[in-house]
């Protein structure tokens, strides 16, 4: 087992640390808690502290404020998964001192007893970089689009494909292109598409996975 001076401490065998990246709608968060689910690891949606840190700007917060005084209660809200909150939580992710505040955070999750699935945009190029395993999940933006859409409109949102599909088009270009943590493929991530795959086919690829780099 590989343990990581960012994410493990010395217990060789308590620790094990699965990092999990891909951009908005690629099926990593339903991937992550499956995953952290078969295995009885504790899962961290990353994304959840930006989005908590957006919709407390959106509420008249400093961004940078928002995030050192960020609780775990915060994660708990249930407005963090609609459309603005999501603009607001990729537009305060830019902020290189935003995302400093938050890696202790992520960081001391990893390092918990018992394993740790953490999914988010910089995990295994930032906050993990020798988590033991990097998956990166991705899928074309239409499809992205598509099942963004088809899980708020469930929600009574209402949306259309084109406004969707130019939301997370966006985001995507906002996470690929910001000056800290941007978001791409750790260089020892194992890409996983999930364009054409069912979620039960790609949460059993990934825990096929995870499952040989624990043997």
């Amino acid at each position: 087992m590989r343990i990581g001076a960012d994410c493990a401490s010395e217990e060789v065998g308590l620790k094990f640390t699965v990092a999990i990246d891909g951009p908005a709608a690629a099926g990593k968060g339903t991937i992550s808690k499956a995953v952290a689910a078969h295995f009885g690891f504790a899962h961290l949606d990353t994304g959840l502290l930006y989005r908590a840190v957006g919709a407390k700007v959106l509420n008249g917060m400093d961004a940078l404020k928002a995030a050192q005084t960020l609780e775990p209660v915060d994660l708990d809200s249930d407005d963090l998964r609609n459309p603005d909150v999501a603009q607001a939580a990729s537009r305060v992710a830019v902020n290189s001192d935003v995302r400093t505040a938050l890696v202790a955070f992520q960081r001391q999750f990893a390092a918990r007893v018992g394993g740790a699935v953490l999914d988010g945009r910089d995990i295994g190029t930032v906050i993990c970089v020798d988590a033991d395993v990097k998956l990166f999940v991705t899928a074309s933006s239409s499809k992205r689009a598509q099942r963004r859409m088809d899980e708020l409109n469930a929600k009574g949102m209402g949306l259309t494909f084109a406004a969707v599909l130019e939301d997370v088009e966006a985001r995507d270009k906002r996470d690929s292109e910001r000056a800290t943590a941007p978001l791409k493929p750790a260089d020892d991530a194992v890409m996983l598409d999930t364009t054409d795959l069912t979620a039960d086919a790609a949460i059993a690829r990934a825990i096929s996975l995870v499952a040989v780099a624990r043997s």
